[in-house]
Order: structure tokens, then C-alpha cells, then sequence
């Protein structure tokens, strides 16, 4: 059986919910797949409910969602959402060297438990230390055009499987955009 995967945006406060509490849910930690989803805004031709009249809404849901999860009080990075291409490559750097789930997790948990801005590549350098990895590396490895290109080349690929947004579980054949939905994938087997 193949696991599920698990596309995400580390400015996403729903994929960090869903990357928080996926394994528990599904049985299994899926694979995490690092897409740009300001690119995906771009193709589908809008952005974010975050740049909206129901920003007050999303937030108080996302913050009641967390802790109906059972995880730590979220705490909005200043001025979120940040412009989140340098982290997303740093996931993309992460995930080559073998530890793209722990990175992912890491720096979710820096920006909606820590409260700190992932635009800001020093942040990244300690997510990347919270997961073992040479976060001295991340600077370098953000301006890295064969990162640059497959940042683009997974968030392109994750379009013409019919992501159109994150988190978005690919499970069982079918594809699950929303936190809310990891449910669904969920064994039925289960006591």
C-alpha cells in the first residue's frame, strides 16, 4: 500500500494542523510534500482567506481547532502571513538531505506555537538545528537555483495532480484539501 501524502506550506496554519495530527489520524505519517502555495493562489487565480474580511473568522477557527487537537496555543508570527519562498525552499533543501518531515515540523512548530516569522531565514536556521539538520546551510541553500527550480518543478506537479491547496492529503486514490478532512482517510478499522 502506498502511504498517504501530505502537501503543505509552512505559512498554512491548517497544514501545520494537519502535519501536527496526520499520523495519529491516518495511521500512518504520510509523506510530506513541500509545494509554494503562492503559486498555487497564482494559477488558480486567488490567494488567501488571511487577506480577507473573514481573517478574524479563520483565525479564531485555527486557534480553536488547535487546541480542540490538543496541541499548544497558537501564536501568529508577526505580521502573518510572511512571503513563505525561502521557507519552502529550505523544505525542499531539508527534504533532499533526508529530513524534510522532522524540518517541516520543526519550523511549523517555530512559527504557530513560537510565534516566529519564517520569512526570516534565521528562523529557518533553527528549525533546521531543532531537526538535526546544519541549519548554517539554509542561507546557501535558498538562493541554490537547482532548489529554486525544484521548488517549482514539486509545486508544478502538485497542480497537474489537482492540488489547489494546502494541506491537501492524497490518499486511497482521492485527494482531501483541508485539515478537516484528514478524517476521511482514516482507517475504518479502527477500535
Amino acid at each position: 500500500m502506498t502511504r498517504p501524502e501530505l502537501f503543505y506550506d509552512l505559512g498554512s496554519p491548517y497544514a501545520y494542523l494537519a502535519v501536527e495530527r496526520a499520523e495519529r489520524v491516518v495511521g500512518v505519517a504520510p509523506v510530506l510534500r513541500p509545494v509554494l502555495l503562492g503559486a498555487i493562489f497564482a494559477a488558480r487565480g486567488h490567494g488567501s482567506w488571511s487577506q480577507t474580511p473573514a481573517r478574524a473568522e479563520g483565525i479564531a477557527e485555527v486557534e480553536r481547532r488547535a487546541a480542540a487537537y490538543g496541541l499548544p496555543p497558537v501564536r501568529w508570527p508577526p505580521g502573518w502571513p510572511a512571503n513563505t519562498m525561502f521557507a519552502m525552499r529550505a523544505a525542499v533543501w531539508a527534504d533532499r538531505r533526508g529530513g524534510g518531515a522532522p524540518f517541516a515540523r520543526a519550523a511549523f512548530r517555530r512559527a504557530f506555537a513560537g510565534g516566529e516569522d519564517l520569512g526570516d531565514v534565521a528562523a529557518l536556521a533553527r528549525a533546521g538545528d531543532d531537526a538535526g539538520l546544519p541549519g548554517g546551510e539554509i542561507q546557501a541553500a535558498i538562493a541554490d537555483r537547482a532548489i529554486k527550480d525544484e521548488l517549482r518543478a514539486r509545486t508544478e506537479a502538485a497542480l497537474a495532480l489537482g492540488v489547489r491547496g494546502v494541506p491537501t492529503l492524497r490518499a486511497g486514490g482521492r485527494l482531501l484539501y483541508g485539515d478537516d478532512r484528514l478524517d476521511e482517510a482514516a482507517p475504518t478499522d479502527r477500535a
